[in-house]
């Protein structure tokens, strides 16, 4: 997985480069939260739930059921993003959907159970480019840590703030 803060990225730099009259503080406030919301399925370690279960880490909460299904529950308050029903819809089905497409592209891991519930199967991108993220806070102190963040730096967070660049030019250009 790539560290907790890199599933951020998404909503963040699509956020800042869309701009606050279209995706609001409060809107890209929740895209961050449901970007990050899938790696809460670490908790079943300490119930003793194996990482390759259904219930373990990369399964369910990075399916794609769960990706459409959470975000329609947060319309019932879609209000408090101070946005439109679709756009809210939309922008966190987007932020908790990249989650799962991250994890995809590293190097590590047993895979992301996409099709949960009707297949167990875990699944990879054709592609793996981010180094997969150690637990133990520690290991960033260390040469494979370091590592992980160049990694992180160059798959997700530059791209990710040159498309927010892009995103705010063309948004200046086209008022």
């Amino acid at each position: 997985m790539p560290t907790i803060v890199t599933h951020a990225a998404v909503p963040l730099c699509l956020g800042l480069g869309l701009g606050r009259k279209i995706i609001p503080a409060r809107l890209m406030l929740g895209g961050v939260v449901l970007a990050m919301l899938p790696d809460a399925d670490v908790l079943a370690f300490k119930f003793g739930v194996a990482y390759g279960n259904a219930f373990g880490h990369r399964g369910f909460t990075h399916s794609l059921l769960f990706a459409f299904v959470v975000p329609l529950l947060c319309l019932l308050g879609y209000r408090w993003f101070r946005a439109g029903f679709i756009r809210v819809w939309l922008f966190l089905t987007v932020s908790l959907l990249s989650h799962s497409l991250l994890d995809s592209v590293t190097t590590g891991g047993k895979g992301v159970g996409w099709l949960w519930p009707w297949s167990d199967d875990r699944f990879f991108a054709p592609w793996q480019v981010i180094r997969v993220a150690p637990f133990a806070l520690s290991s960033y102190l260390e040469p494979r840590g370091q590592a992980v963040m160049w990694s992180e730096w160059q798959w997700v967070w530059l791209p990710g703030l040159l498309m927010a660049f892009l995103l705010f030019v063309l948004r200046k250009n086209f008022r």
